[in-house]
């Protein structure tokens, strides 16, 4: 007796003006930006700090983010098609001649992601004059609450699969084969969940054990340890990665570990006994 449980949802909810679908992978990736920006405003809001630095922040990461995520896919896991085909790096459409097709942005890597709003949150700091790992702390709270979504929004597409069960019970995703397989993005949205709940419990109950980046250090453990981990229950996304003794979303994972316990060493005592106030965060 089979407990596998067959996948195929259509991965459309709705297709506009029969020109531009809206995807569950849309919906569920921009619900976790919000949902993170709203639990970073009530951060914000507790410490004191103007939310109008929070809506200047926001549109840095949400930039930050696509193009990050998406120079991250086309450089570390497609270099040999999208180095023919530079303009489809940039535009939801795939090209062929005259032809257009609305394909949307199906290329995203979350290493990339995280690269780009390092880059963003940076750029951000220096030029509004704020506090950048008290920054960092708070965006690594919401961030795998972001990410689970995310990865919820893969499920509903299919892809990021995991490997066979070898068993009778686990996800038979139809669009790729009828082998029961792990539900790795589940198990990564799972991980994701907890982390969340983690930090933010970290930060409501325990913030002044630490200084600022100590949380951020933490976050960069536990998500990037989660997501080396996961990685051998998932199916390699390109098929160079089968020639490696780890694939290529490990790889990019430990220099973030190591950086988080870098981190989480230099800043595991608190700066001082006194909260910080919004005028010193902003540096005003």
């Amino acid at each position: 007796m089979s407990g596998a449980i067959h996948w195929n949802p259509d991965p459309e909810i709705i297709n506009l003006f029969h020109t531009i679908p809206l995807r569950y992978y849309g919906l569920l990736f921009a619900t976790g930006l919000v949902l993170g920006y709203l639990i970073v405003r009530s951060m914000f809001r507790k410490e004191n700090v103007p939310v109008e630095k929070l809506d200047q922040l926001a549109i840095y990461i949400f930039v930050g983010t696509l193009v990050g995520a998406r120079l991250g896919h086309c450089l570390f896991y497609d270099f040999e098609y999208y180095s023919h085909h530079i303009l489809e790096i940039f535009l939801p459409f795939k090209i062929n001649g005259s032809d257009f097709q609305y394909i949307g942005y199906r290329g995203l890597a979350s290493h990339g992601g995280a690269i780009g709003i390092l880059i963003a949150i940076l750029v951000y700091c220096k030029r509004a004059k704020i506090n950048l790992l008290w920054i960092l702390d708070k965006v690594a709270i919401a961030t795998p609450l972001t990410g689970m979504f995310i990865r919820l929004g893969n499920f509903m597409n299919s892809e990021i699969i995991g490997k066979p069960t070898n068993s009778n019970y686990g996800f038979i995703f139809e669009s790729e084969d009828l082998l029961p397989r792990h539900p790795a993005q589940l198990y990564e949205a799972f991980a994701y969940a907890l982390i969340f709940v983690v930090l933010f419990y970290l930060y409501s109950y325990k913030r002044q054990s630490f200084a600022k980046g100590f949380l951020f250090g933490l976050f960069l453990v536990l998500l990037f340890a989660a997501r080396f981990i996961l990685e051998f229950y998932k199916e390699n996304q390109e098929a160079f990665e089968d020639d490696l003794v780890i694939n290529m979303g490990q790889i990019l994972s430990i220099p973030f570990i190591i950086a988080g316990i870098i981190l989480m060493y230099l800043k595991r005592n608190p700066e001082s006994q006194h909260a910080d106030t919004g005028r010193e965060i902003v540096g005003e």
